[in-house]
């Protein structure tokens, strides 16, 4: 604790997180819900479950929640439905989690 009179200084190190914080792209907001909904190609959900609708960005994370939600069916591979196959992207929207602010 400071003592009276005695400005409380900030060290670079929580400076540089700030500015981290406030410059990189965290997936929130519209974007990110494109990102996870998989209505992007640049999105990170590639993989759909095809019993409950989770979307998974590889096909090992995809098994690995068919084996946690789905343990007493058989997984199969084929049956996966891949979001980014029936979609086109349009190159002028930023992907998300690209680190950068468009406020400059």
């Amino acid at each position: 604790m400071t003592g009276k009179a005695k400005p409380k200084k900030h060290t670079a190190k929580e400076i540089a997180a700030k500015v981290d914080a406030a410059t990189t792209n965290r997936g929130g907001g519209k974007a990110g819900l494109a990102d996870r909904s998989g209505i992007e190609k640049g999105g990170h959900a590639k993989f759909e479950c095809p019993l409950c609708k989770a979307t998974a960005p590889d096909m090992k994370s995809m098994q690995i929640h068919h084996d946690a939600k789905h343990p007493k069916l058989p997984f199969e591979e084929e049956k996966i439905v891949n979001l980014h196959a029936s979609r086109v992207a349009d190159s002028s929207k930023p992907k998300p989690g690209v680190r950068g602010s468009l406020k400059k």
